[in-house]
């Protein structure tokens, strides 16, 4: 995780607060109680008095603005692995660049890893690092370029410079969004279950559409996002995070969802309210067909299919209608 593209006020606003570890209290676990049954949510302060956080956190000092890298001095916590990303405390980043390059090779294709790394170091000075999971990735690897000199203003529906996702998606005519005007954070896990109902219709249709809401789509936590699964918004091709100006967007690039969006090939993207070239066209969409409203959800139908293009070097995905 980076917060290297905000400032350091965004980074101490947006840093985690919370987080889950596994309750080792519980003698009994139900597994009927879901993926957080054996699990127990704890702050951050938690963390550092268990002596988790040493090298994972920073000091916000919100006089001069700045963070400073360790726990030595006082004031806010920001999660930044500063001393691991930054600093080498391990050399993570190239075991991940070794592990990749070798399973690659091996497997012939490109390849996602999920892994954990034990911080405590043997006698040698070195860490434990483990790998949970390898799955490959099938997917459209050719490059697909955008130019936005090349493409209308006029007609686009939205506008993102963090993207993930590459090539042209023109199949598409209806829009899934969340009216940033009827949007309340407590309404969460209502739209949840809303957009997890309206995919299952238009799954039954076999019909795909555009997802719009705020916060981040997938998250545990109901308070800066949508906490959906992916198989409650598994018919969406282009999955876009936005934030508004009372509910500011965490960043994530669809991290949670990363095998699904790379080898189906959907976009995800992040709108920031407060970017200057990043956009979502709300009014457009209003001008639309109105094929259903639930609350603050709304689906509405373009008369003809949008053009959604992603530029994945580029991080770049546009979508325009066509009259």
């Amino acid at each position: 995780m980076s917060f290297e593209n905000n400032s350091p006020k965004d980074q101490f606003k947006n840093s985690q607060v919370e987080f889950y570890a596994v309750d080792l209290k519980k003698r009994n676990v139900d597994l009927l109680e879901g993926e957080t049954a054996g699990l127990i949510r704890l702050e951050i302060d938690d963390a550092e008095e268990h002596g988790n956080l040493t090298h994972c956190a920073s000091v916000y000092n919100s006089v001069n603005d700045t963070i400073s890298p360790g726990l030595d001095a006082y004031g806010p916590r920001i999660v930044n692995f500063a001393n691991i990303l930054k600093y080498d405390y391990i050399p993570l980043a190239k075991t991940i660049e070794m592990v990749l390059d070798i399973v690659k090779e091996a497997m012939g294709s490109p390849i996602e890893i999920e892994f954990a790394v034990d911080l405590t170091k043997d006698k040698t000075g070195k860490a434990s690092f483990y790998l949970l999971q390898i799955k490959p990735l099938i997917g459209n690897t050719d490059d697909y370029h955008v130019d936005l000199e090349q493409v209308d203003s006029k007609k686009l529906v939205l506008l993102s410079e963090m993207s993930m996702g590459n090539g042209l998606i023109d199949n598409v005519n209806d829009v899934i969004y969340v009216a940033p005007e009827l949007f309340k954070k407590e309404m969460t896990p209502e739209i949840a279950s809303i957009i997890s109902s309206v995919n299952e219709k238009m799954r039954l249709q076999n019909k795909n559409y555009v997802l719009i809401g705020p916060g981040r789509w997938g998250t545990r936590d109901k308070w800066i996002g949508i906490p959906v699964k992916w198989n409650d918004i598994s018919n969406a091709k282009l999955i876009v995070e936005t934030g508004f100006a009372d509910y500011p967007l965490e960043a994530s690039s669809g991290s949670h969802f990363f095998h699904n969006v790379t080898s189906m090939n959907i976009g995800y993207c992040s709108v920031h309210h407060h970017s200057e070239t990043s956009f979502v066209d709300y009014e457009l969409l209003g001008k639309q067909d109105l094929i259903a409203e639930y609350g603050a959800v709304k689906h509405v139908r373009f008369a003809k299919p949008l053009s959604i293009k992603m530029d994945g070097k580029k991080r770049l995905a546009v979508a325009s209608w066509q009259k």
